[in-house]
């Protein structure tokens, strides 16, 4: 079995990464370097899914203006209609989104590896390495956050029901086209079916919503414009505002994401059809004037963030200790802060032009973890594959945790937390490790009429059953949690953590006998 992957034997250890005169280092040291560049990435890739989340709370709450006439009154009734339904931002902007870096360390490893005809392994095993972090530590985290007696349920079980189906089916796919059709080797029409795949979700997942008939789960009735409600009994406090980009549960300049699912009815109301005219015309030269001088005022404050390491608010604060330790961190993310600061204000083009922008800095990032992980991986002797299943598929995962967290505290119910986890699953199969493949296999076909061979599908199919294994001990869980206490989520606490460190043994399980195949141990 092979201890490295294609896209791993091309660096040699000789080389320097970080800095001339690092190959005169013991392996060790630079192995510790190595790890503390990697670290500072992710908190980077933490800073930067801060300003992702505002672009995209900014893109969904977009709404359109629908005048229809009363037909009593016969008088023009505006209402104000969000662009975005509810399941499908979850699945294409939150699930994609928080699922993104993940996606293009694969895309990037894939591009890498172009010309070979065997497949890099940082992309998928990152990617299964994060379903497992998603479906376990997440879950750990969500089901501790409610206050103490508190509980919380999936409200539309139907939607939650097609996003497991969904996702598991996407690892039992993964698994036939590994060790099934095509044993170690992906065709072209396998990793496009991958990618069509998503397309699916996408459908049934809307059926769902909407109740289509024959291929929608009948499970009880509510209104058609339903989202989880936000929870407004929590308080929360305010006396650390601004001290990180990377704490959005603490940070009122993080944005709560799932705001994106409010809904409310006060928008409509009557107005005759003379002044809808009129008053469209004027406002509209005013509010275009007004918002590129407001724009540009926070474009410039952006850059003043980034270099004040404490706000006013942090003066007022009296333990020492504690404005010492958050100037420190601030000075620590301070080169971050600055450099993101050049992402234009996720208010121009209703958050668009934030959210490409967001995605080209995550798509860096994500490039210099590789070759980080490359080096890491060189000078340790450590299986590439090892290193995705733990640090790469925790590090690059903290969006999903951060999404899911935010969910599990401010919404009344549970589905958003454990939609984000169940559709991230599937995104990181059917986009993350789809695309990829898609492009190597195609180009594999062009340019050697040959397909896409994997170099260690054993170690990876040996991982998914593990993953069926753990995730149905965890599924379970979930099940016996609502027949018993009513709720997925939070309930008594002795019981909230115990089922806390279950799926925490569950992650260690997976990654424990994950890492001992991939390495030949086992």
């Amino acid at each position: 079995m092979s201890n490295t992957t294609m896209g791993s034997t091309t660096r040699s250890c000789d080389a320097y990464l970080l800095f001339n005169g690092e190959t005169l280092l013991p392996n060790g040291v630079r192995a510790f370097l190595c790890t503390v560049a990697l670290a500072y990435c992710f908190i980077g890739l933490s800073a930067i899914t801060a300003r992702f989340f505002k672009s995209m709370e900014s893109i969904t709450n977009h709404s359109r203006e629908v005048v229809t006439v009363d037909t009593e009154t016969n008088t023009p009734i505006v209402k104000h209609e969000k662009v975005w339904n509810y399941t499908i931002a979850d699945i294409a902007l939150l699930a994609f989104g928080t699922s993104f870096p993940q996606i293009s360390l694969a895309t990037i490893d894939a591009i890498r590896n172009l010309g070979q005809l065997t497949a890099g392994g940082l992309g998928p095993g990152t990617l299964v390495g994060s379903a497992a972090f998603d479906l376990f530590p997440i879950h750990a985290v969500c089901v501790v956050m409610p206050r103490a007696g508190s509980m919380k349920k999936i409200s539309d079980l139907g939607v939650w029901l097609v996003e497991l189906f969904w996702s598991f089916w996407a690892y039992i796919w993964l698994y036939i086209i590994l060790e099934v059709w095509t044993p170690n080797v992906i065709t072209l029409w396998e990793a496009l079916l991958t990618v069509l795949q998503y397309g699916l979700l996408l459908v049934h997942a809307y059926a769902q919503d909407k109740r289509w008939p024959y291929v929608s789960i009948p499970l009880g009735e509510r209104p058609e414009d339903w989202v989880p409600a936000e929870d407004t009994s929590l308080h929360h406090d305010k006396n650390c505002d601004e001290n990180s980009d990377i704490l959005p549960s603490e940070n009122d300049d993080v944005v709560d994401i799932f705001s994106i699912h409010s809904y409310s009815n006060a928008g409509y109301h009557h107005v005759p059809e003379k002044d809808i005219e009129e008053s469209s015309k004027t406002t509209l030269v005013v509010k275009n004037t007004q918002e590129d001088i407001y724009w540009l005022s926070v474009w410039r404050q952006q850059f003043v963030d980034a270099v004040m390491l404490e706000s006013p608010e942090l003066k007022k604060m009296d333990p020492v200790c504690l404005r010492f330790i958050i100037i420190c961190w601030n000075s620590i993310i301070a080169p971050w802060k600055l450099l993101f600061a050049f992402v234009p204000p996720y208010q121009i083009a209703h958050g668009w032009i934030a959210f490409i922008f967001s995605l080209i800095f995550i798509s860096g990032i994500a490039y210099g973890v590789t070759n980080i992980t490359d080096q890491i991986s060189c000078v340790t002797g450590l299986n590439p594959y090892v290193i995705a299943f733990t640090a790469l598929a925790a590090g690059t995962s903290w969006p999903d945790l951060v999404a899911s967290k935010i969910a599990a505290e401010r919404q009344v119910t549970a589905d958003s937390a454990i939609a984000n986890i169940t559709c991230s699953n599937s995104v990181n199969i059917y986009v993350g490790i789809g695309v990829p493949w898609l492009i190597n296999t195609v180009y594999n076909f062009f340019a050697y009429q040959e397909p896409l061979y994997i170099d260690n599908a054993a170690g990876l199919s040996f991982s998914l059953l593990v993953f069926f294994a753990t995730s149905f001990g965890c599924i379970t869980v979930l099940v016996l949690r609502r027949i018993v206490f009513g709720a997925e989520l939070g309930g008594p606490r002795l019981w909230a953590w115990a089922t806390s460190a279950y799926f925490m043994v569950l992650w260690v399980v997976f990654v424990l006998l994950s890492s001992l195949r991939v390495s030949g141990v086992i």
